[in-house]
């Protein structure tokens, strides 16, 4: 599923808009006193303070980590350990290949 069908699923259902409800005149649907209405006017009253918002970014940061579901402490530990007793066993046997390696080369090609 893409992450567009995702967020319109999260998303509340928007209503259908319904243009035969307009009327002609701007008088006659109760909006702003005088001059013409247009989409998206607002009233002149309702004037907005200067907020400070997050960038959209980084709101979906945050709603993509609300989602994860992070391994407990226990889990962490366990997977911690894994991972160095690999590293060390996978340094072990680069070691000694290598070790075997030098004494190959010291006593096959320089002799």
């Amino acid at each position: 599923m893409s992450r567009a069908v995702r967020r319109q699923q999260g998303q509340s259902p928007k209503e259908p808009r319904n243009d035969a409800k307009r009327s002609l005149s701007p008088r006659s649907s109760g909006g702003n006193s005088g001059g013409r209405e247009t989409r998206g006017a607002r009233p002149p009253a309702a004037k907005r303070r200067f907020r400070l918002k997050a960038p959209n970014w980084l709101e979906e940061i945050i709603s993509e980590l609300k989602k994860v579901t992070w391994p407990t402490r226990e889990e962490t530990a366990y997977l911690t350990m894994v991972v160095i007793i690999v590293a060390v066993a996978a340094g072990v046997v680069l070691g000694l290949v290598d070790i075997f390696f030098n004494w190959l080369i010291d006593n096959l090609l320089l002799q």
